[in-house]
Formats: C-alpha cells, structure tokens, sequence
C-alpha cells in the first residue's frame, strides 16, 4: 500500500562506501604487484650460462679463428662479476660468472681476439627499485590504514548522541493519501497539517495556530506509519521518521542528546515532520511503576517536552508520533501545546476492509469467484495487516494446490487458518471421544442456528484446529459498535451449547467446556460489573481497565463492600444459571436435529451453516 520510499545518504551508508574504497584500493594495490613481478619475468632474456672456463676456451676459438667466433664483443660487470658475450645484433650468446676484479687473463684474450672489450657497471631497471622499496610502501600503508581506523572508531564514540532518525527527502516521490486505502475520516481530520505545512502564510494572516503534535492513537497493524508518511508526502515536506528505541542507550543522557540532535536536523530544513513510532516507549508516565521510574527514559522525555516547547507553531515544524497504549503516556506530553490532538486510527469498518483488500489483492490473480464483500464481511476486527496476511495465506494455498489462480475456497481456507489456527491432521481421536465431539459443536451450531438476532452459522468442523478439537464458526453480516442485553445472553446460550448437548446426550461433561466456561462467565461479570444490566446491582460499574505494571492498581482499596461482592457474584450466577436452562430447553425441544447435525459431522467431518438449516428444517418441518 506504500509509495516508493527513498532516503538521504546516512552516515552508515557513508561508512560502508568507505569500507568498499578500501577493499578496492586492496585489490589495486595487489594487481599493480603483481604486474611488476610479470614484467620483471616478460622482460628478462633467456640467457645461455656456461661455465667461465669455457667462456675463456671461446674466446681462444675467436683468437685462433675470427670467422667461427661466436662473439662480437664482450662486457664485464665489475659488481656481478658476470661476463657476457654478445653478437652482433647486441643480444647476449653465453654468459658466465668471473671475478669482480679487473680479470687481466680475460681482458688480454678478448685483445688478441680482436673483439670489444667493454667493462661497465650494471643499473638495475626501474621497477627493480620498485620491488627494493616494496616494504616500506607497505609499512607506511598500514600505519596510514591504522591511523584511519583509529579515527573512525573515534568519531562512532563521539557520533552515538547524533540522531538515528531516517530523512525521507521531498524531493523525491513518497507515500500519498491515494496509498492509504479506507480511513477517509482520518484523512479528513488530518488535512489542516497538510494545508498549513503547503500554505503556512494563510494561517499566519489571520492568527490561526496549527497543533505542534499529532498523536495516532489505534491497534497494531492499522497503519498508522503510513498515514504519517502520507501527511508528508502530501504536503511535499521532508520526513523524518524514528522510533522510540532509538533514543535508548546505556549512557546515560545519550537519549536527550538525541532529541536535541533531531529537532536541530528538523530546523534545518525549515518546514519538516518529525514522526516518532512506538512513542509510548520513552513517554511512560514518570514516577510510575514498582521500583520508581528509568532516569535515562525520564531524561530523554523530558528534554522531548522542553524541545516541543522551544519551537513555535509558525516554524513549520509538526510532530506525529504513533502509539497504541495512549493511556500509559505522561500527561505533561498530552497537554495543549505538545502532542494537543489525538486522531483515532481504529480497525478498518466494512467498507474500509473491501478498499484494503482491493488494494492487496490488485496484483494477485483472483478467480471469478472471490467476491470482495464476502471476505470483507467474514473479517471483521482484522486490521489492514490481518488482511494483507489473508491475502497472502490465500496465495500460498493456491500454490500448494498446484492453482493458478485464487479462489474463494482459498480465502476460506486462510480465514480459517489465521483465526482458528493450522488444522492438526496428524491427531486422531478414538471412536467415544469423536462423537462427543461432534455432540459438542453440533449444540453450539444448533444454538447459533435457532437463536434469534445471532450472527448467521457459517460452517462447523470437528476437524482438529489449533488447539481446539472442534470449531463452530459464525459470519456477522456487519459490523457491531455496542451489545444489547438480548445479544449478550445469546451469546452465553451459544457457549454453553457445547456443554449442555454434552450433559443432554451422554449424561456426563467434559473438559472440552473449559474455554466455553471461561469466556461465558467473563461476558456474564462485564454484564454486571461494567454494562449495568443486572437489576439488583443497578446501574453501576466498577473495575479499572489500567494497566497493572504501572503500579496504579496494585494498592487501591475495593470499590464496593463485600456484601455488595457478594450481590455481584449471585448476579453473575444468576445470569449463567438462567442462560444454561434457555439452552438446555432449546437443545431438548430440538434433540432430532441435535442428532442430525451430529451423525452428519461423523459422516463428513465439516457441515456448512447451509447444511445445518436444511437439518433443522427437515427435522421440525419448518425453516430456521
């Protein structure tokens, strides 16, 4: 759903073209080495070396007779002691090793023979002076190499309080509203930073104050990056982005160092986003907690408070950060004049799901049987990454399928997969424990099926997924904001239908309740502790939804007395106990299609909601 994002050269990409130089001066140095030693061997002449005794003997050959002499002159190296001797074209015929002093015995054969007798001192080549001075090329290499290492490790320990924040330049094209799919109330809420980063004089004219701070409040995976990188990439302004860790180190007031080092960056540019992820990381309520608070985290917040208060609203400068625990943040960062509105960025509605999955599903082939709608309805609470992930587990089922394209039977597939978890194949149940089971979800499916104003029954399996030996699965035809009594009591008949059909059909219960008891007695205590739908404890609501670990609740006094608690518990019993019986009647007046529903789970192991209201309808003679 993102744009191209580009970014400006870091000090770590500096580093590494520092470090690929050297590695290429490395390699440089090496190939003109060895290119000396191949010219050393390309240049040397092969040479005819005889004994010196011999040499002598010819040069008598060429005093008794010039015309079989081989030589036309002769040389002798006063350093070496080498002598040569060469022919006419000046190339040397037979070489050997004499003495270093003047020979007289050669010198007076060489005059009788009649042939040029040219003693000289030999000079070595140019690149023989290069080999000799090879060493202290290198010496002097590696202290200049050391040297340099030295100076960067240097300028890292003095370099860890400059920003970690990524700049993402104006310049080139980024993220867009248009990338965002859904969320048009957000956008809408958010456009005044846009306006007033594209035309700040507007608002200057007539006195008009844009928030210094924007806070994204919402769930994981609701992208609320991509907004921030969107108000950016709209208003045509630089982006820097970092996340709280970052301020984080051992050393203490590396943090501060930090923030001071970003909001300079950002005045740099004039006008500027500076966008912190994951802010509830370094802005925790201070002094909060068991033990008292982290002073490098105190002291990073609050030079975060004094930098927002040091520059004024005209600068250009907007802050946005990202959390999704807004209630453990420090009020000092949520008054007026720091991060002074909040933006919701809540789970996607319906309508957003269907622009999300458009977008992920643009280029991925799809069947003509995937409808948009169905999978938008079958996923509510998903945020837009649940739904990227559908998308993509869809994809893989289609490719271990040997498909080429993706179906609807793939998007159920991976709808099952990501809430109910990976089907366990491998278990295998005995006979009795297979057919209480498939006792226990035909009750909650018939439950679902019969109650009224219940999400409609999609399917039901007693194949075992996740770490459940059964699944009953129900599709809401929409989105829900609030719970009526009437809905509340239905569900907890559906959670205890697995229970009941249990007690109904063989006389005892299982374990396999458990997860069905939990969830029943947590919707019945928020129908009496928190909804007020209990007649005798009125309306009244108690409970904290604080967090425990930062040490607010940990010393409160209770709430109510304990004669209240007492009413509170009977309520709660109450509630269950009266929803057990409007289950257990519906179960009984219905046993027929209890046990249709059932012995066609034993037959086929997934039975569709279709399937059921056929049961149902079969089995009473009029349709569910």
């Amino acid at each position: 759903m993102s744009g191209n994002e580009k970014t400006s050269p870091s000090k770590e990409s500096k580093d590494s073209k520092t470090n690929n130089m050297q590695r290429w001066y490395l390699w440089i140095f090496l190939a003109a080495l060895a290119g000396l030693f191949a010219l050393a061997i390309a240049t040397r002449e092969p040479v005819n070396t005889i004994p010196y005794s011999e040499f002598l003997a010819e040069l008598e050959t060429c005093e008794e007779d010039a015309e079989s002499c081989k030589f036309t002159e002769v040389s002798w190296d006063n350093v070496t002691g080498t002598v040569q001797g060469l022919d006419a074209e000046g190339l040397v015929v037979a070489e050997s090793t004499g003495f270093t002093e003047n020979p007289s015995q050669f010198e007076e054969k060489a005059t009788a023979a009649g042939l040029p007798y040219s003693p000289k001192t030999r000079v070595g080549a140019w690149w023989e002076s290069l080999i000799i001075f090879l060493p202290l090329f290198l010496i002097f290499g590696f202290i200049i190499w050391l040297s340099r290492r030295q100076q960067s490790q240097m300028g890292g320990i003095m370099s860890i309080g400059r920003s970690r924040a990524k700049t993402y330049s104006s310049e080139r094209p980024g993220t867009s509203f248009d990338d965002v799919a859904g969320y048009d109330n957000v956008k809408k809420e958010i456009t005044e930073v846009v306006d007033f980063l594209k035309h700040p004089k507007k608002f200057a004219e007539i006195g008009a104050r844009i928030p210094k701070g924007v806070l994204l409040v919402g769930p994981p995976g609701t992208g609320k990056t991509l907004i921030a990188r969107a108000v950016a990439g709209e208003a045509g302004v630089p982006f820097l982005s970092v996340t709280g860790s970052d301020f984080m180190e051992m050393f203490v007031g590396v943090g501060a160092s930090r923030v001071r080092d970003l909001f300079n960056e950002a005045r740099k540019m004039g006008s500027a986003i500076i966008f912190v992820d994951e802010i509830d990381s370094i802005g925790r309520k201070r002094g909060a907690g068991l033990g008292g608070g982290h002073d490098e985290r105190e002291q990073t917040l609050n030079q975060m408070l004094a930098e927002m208060d040091g520059f004024e609203a005209t600068e250009g400068i907007v802050m946005m950060a990202a959390t999704n625990r807004p209630d453990i943040l420090d009020p000092a960062l949520l008054r007026p004049g720091r991060f002074d509105r909040q933006v919701v960025v809540p789970l996607p509605e319906l309508e957003d799901r269907k622009k999300i999955l458009g977008v992920h599903i643009k280029n991925k082939k799809m069947a003509n049987d995937v409808d948009v709608d169905v999978i938008a309805r079958g996923t509510p609470g998903m945020s837009g990454a649940d739904l990227a992930n559908l998308v993509n587990e869809a994809a893989l089922f289609a490719v271990r399928g040997g498909q080429t394209q993706v179906t609807a039977e793939n998007f159920d597939q991976a709808r099952d997969r990501v809430i109910m978890g990976v089907k366990r194949d491998s278990l295998v149940m005995n006979e009795d424990e297979r057919r209480m089971t498939a006792y226990h979800e035909a009750g909650h499916a018939l439950c679902a099926a019969l109650l009224p104003d219940y999400d409609p029954l999609h399917k039901v399996t007693i194949i075992p997924t996740g770490m459940a030996l059964g699944v009953t699965m129900t599709l809401p035809e929409e989105d829900k904001h609030s719970i009526r009594k009437s809905q509340a009591e239905n569900m907890i008949v559906m959670m205890l239908g697995g229970r009941n059909a249990e007690s109904l059909v063989f006389g005892v219960v299982s374990s396999g309740a458990g997860d069905d008891l939990q969830k029943a007695t947590g919707m019945a205590r928020r129908m009496v502790t928190e909804w007020g739908m209990s007649e005798k404890v009125g309306p009244m609501a108690f409970g904290s939804n604080g967090p425990v670990f930062l040490g607010d609740d940990m010393m409160q006094s209770k709430e109510y007395s304990d004669d209240l608690a007492r009413v509170i518990d009977e309520e709660i019993q109450n509630v269950l106990n009266t929803q057990e019986e409007r289950c257990r009647k519906l179960l009984t007046d219905n046993r027929a299609a209890l046990n249709g529903v059932a012995e066609a789970l034993l037959a086929t192991e997934t039975v569709t909601g279709a399937e059921v209201d056929e049961i149902i309808a079969s089995t009473t003679g009029t349709a569910s």
